[in-house]
């Protein structure tokens, strides 16, 4: 009898994944079916709220006509959601390798892979999205792309569905603000309340797990554990927003990039996508040292 069929299965976490699975029966999206892909953009409408767009507030904004505003903000969309179609393929993989050591029969690992099913639509929808507004596949910038291949590696336990819910939380949160605002395209509209809807799933999932761990959890192991979210979680924030935006209206992606990380009000947005996750990381002792300074460089914790 192999090792995977004897593990015993928690009782607790069996729960949870029962509920989550039934939810996930009872209600789930197809994008392809849900959307209308084909319906035309609506002129005037904007893509984000203006005080969402990581340059509002600074001189450069100040510098752009009404349409170039709009022109922006459908770019920074796009490479929102493209970074979140990169974090998706990352979450992806160690699910997968998560599932590959468990017993299959489990509501556990079922439930893990009825989430993957979920993030590959999710994955489409961003996709297709960026195409049909016209906007190239941003996603984070060619190198990070490369190191974010350790990741599935490097981390384990709580600090892996720590950093998923950093990821996974602070898009929510913008997209909870958005999802129902009349200002917006219907197109971004519906792609974002179908995420948020299907993301509920997966953030519960992801806390339980969170807390799991760090019950379990030894002292030795707990600064690496504090290291690896910090440093996750400051690529994610600062993949958002991908250079190459800045051209399509205009501006050098040198001088976009630096006019936003110095924007208090983008640094704002960032906090406020982390309202929700970062108390409930800090409640269970996954945010202290030796990671702070990096929580204060990814602006999801003020800086002192």
């Amino acid at each position: 009898m192999s090792a995977v069929t004897r593990t015993l299965k928690d009782p607790t976490r069996e729960k949870t994944a029962d509920r989550l699975l039934k939810s996930s029966a009872n209600k789930f999206y197809d994008p392809d079916v849900d959307i209308d892909w084909g319906a035309p953009l609506v002129e005037g409408k904007r893509f984000i709220p203006e005080h969402r767009s990581s340059l509002y507030g600074t001189p450069l904004w100040d510098r752009l006509s009404d349409e170039q505003r709009i022109e922006l903000g459908k770019h920074e969309v796009a490479s929102i959601a493209t970074t979140g179609l990169w974090f998706e393929i990352l979450l992806m993989q160690m699910l997968l390798k998560e599932v590959y050591e468990q017993d299959p029969t489990s509501n556990h690992a079922q439930y893990a892979l009825t989430e993957i099913a979920d993030e590959c639509r999710h994955s489409t929808m961003f996709a297709r999205m960026a195409d049909r507004i016209g906007c190239p596949a941003y996603g984070p910038v060619p190198w990070l792309r490369q190191l974010a291949k350790l990741m599935p590696t490097i981390s384990y336990g709580p600090a892996r569905y720590g950093a998923i819910l950093v990821a996974e939380e602070v898009l929510d949160r913008l997209q909870r603000e958005q999802m129902n605002d009349p200002e917006i395209q219907p197109l971004v509209r519906m792609v974002n309340r179908i995420h948020v809807l299907e993301e509920a799933r997966h953030v519960t999932f992801a806390r339980e797990e969170v807390t799991r761990g760090m019950a379990k959890l030894s002292k030795a192991e707990l600064p690496y554990q504090r290291f690896i979210i910090a440093l996750v979680s400051y690529f994610v924030t600062r993949a958002f927003i991908n250079p190459g935006i800045y051209k399509a209206v205009g501006i050098s992606p040198r001088e976009g990039v630096r006019a936003a990380l110095n924007n208090p009000h983008w640094q704002e947005t960032v906090r406020f996508g982390g309202e929700k996750i970062m108390p409930f990381l800090q409640e269970n002792g996954l945010v202290g040292a030796p990671g702070m300074h990096l929580w204060r460089k990814s602006f999801l914790l003020p800086a002192r």
